[in-house]
């Protein structure tokens, strides 16, 4: 049975930088992981141009849905170049589902929120391949 990894990071004023999510993809696709990027649903959201668009997100089936693609996943990788209210509380979520968290970050000092919800915290993408065999290496029964 393929493993599964969900794809966390900030959107929030990153609406145009979510290039690390193809990078994420392309490293997991590589080891053979299914992809679950939540940001593929949730762009058609951001028109570009909009102010406060966040303002009309309909909050409960956001929240629901992503919820819901974090029970689906075996891995979660939390992407934090800046905190992010929506992926620390996926990481949250997932750790305490019992999903493998994985986060990637190069910021000085993390919250001991984050890294006690964390199985391993890497400082960048490049580390990102080796993380995931360690952890694709485990039984699903070990989690």
């Amino acid at each position: 049975m393929k493993k599964t990894a969900f794809i966390s990071g900030p959107i929030l004023s990153m609406e145009t930088e979510q290039g690390y999510r193809e990078v994420i993809t392309k490293i997991c696709m590589k080891l053979g992981l299914e992809v679950i990027d939540p940001w593929r649903r949730e762009k058609v959201l951001y028109k570009g141009d909009e102010k406060c668009w966040w303002d009309n997100v309909p909050a409960y089936g956001f929240i629901q849905r992503d919820l819901d693609d974090i029970d689906r996943s075996d891995i979660i990788i939390a992407y934090l170049p800046k905190l992010s209210a929506g992926a620390c509380m996926e990481l949250f979520y997932a750790k305490r589902k019992g999903k493998q968290v994985i986060v990637v970050s190069e910021m000085e000092s993390l919250s001991p929120w984050i890294k006690h919800h964390s199985d391993m915290i890497i400082k960048s993408l490049d580390e990102l391949e080796n993380a995931l065999k360690k952890i694709t290496s485990q039984p699903l029964s070990k989690r």
